[in-house]
């Protein structure tokens, strides 16, 4: 089957069932996921599509932001890969934001109990996750909470983060892309986020490869913000080579 033809029965199984998956298309069809996403990608180009984590809904569809269970539960193997990886990124000494995201509790969960760094969250599962071991200098930032991310958000978080510099940040997205960049479903998330790539000195994404080329109604940031991209094998050679042309370094794991 030709990619025209496969993507107007992408198109129609999209229609029929109001919400598409990578992998199991990749099934029906017998292809591969990355052709999958592209052939998404180019539908939701034409307006035909939206094109959402893990999938696609109906063009003009309600995008409604997952929780945090369903997140953590999306391409989870990835994940912990990149956890690992991030964590021997991690500086011995010195600052680091953490961001909410499931990938970012991920490696939170990772640190070890002697661990001496200063942790900036607003993330209350993060929190949680580190508030037993003793050598940390924990700080989590306040304001209002958002129970869907569990994260604090708005005005106070704003004022917290106003004050910090940081080594590094460690933050999560929704969506990255070389075109658009970094987004998210929630305008007061991605302020938050903004404000954590603005205070540190060095930028870690950690998102997982379903998430590129996915775009989300709040930008927060773009690539060249980035200093080192941690993802998993499923970005190609080709895709990237085309991230790291816009500034940081990609690690595939």
């Amino acid at each position: 089957m030709h990619a025209p033809e496969r993507q107007q029965e992408i198109l129609r199984l999209t229609q029929l069932h109001g919400r598409v998956d990578v992998p199991s298309l990749a099934e029906e069809f017998g292809v591969t996921q990355e052709t999958i996403r592209r052939d998404l990608s180019a539908l939701d180009r034409a307006g035909l599509v939206r094109r959402v984590h893990g999938g696609a809904l109906p063009a003009g569809a309600l995008h409604l932001e997952p929780g945090i269970a369903e997140r953590d539960s999306t391409a989870a193997c990835e994940k912990d890969r990149i956890a690992r990886a991030a964590l021997a990124l991690l500086p011995t000494e010195g600052t680091v934001l953490l961001d909410a995201g499931t990938t970012v509790s991920r490696l939170a969960a990772l640190l070890p109990l002697d661990s001496t760094l200063a942790i900036v969250t607003n993330a209350l599962p993060i929190a949680a996750r580190l508030a037993d071991h003793p050598g940390l200098g924990l700080h989590l930032v306040g304001g209002r909470l958002r129970h869907r991310t569990q994260a604090a958000v708005d005005a106070w978080a704003l004022r917290d983060l106003a004050d910090v510099h940081a080594d590094l940040a460690v933050i999560a997205t929704n969506g990255f892309s070389p075109e658009v960049g970094l987004s998210t479903p929630d305008l007061a998330e991605a302020a938050v986020k903004r404000a954590m790539v603005a205070g540190a000195r060095r930028v870690m994404l950690v998102a997982d490869s379903s998430k590129y080329c996915v775009r989300h109604f709040a930008r927060f940031g773009v690539l060249d913000d980035v200093d080192i991209l941690v993802t998993d094998t499923g970005l190609t050679d080709r895709q990237a080579a085309e991230i790291e042309t816009h500034g940081p370094e990609v690690l595939r794991v």
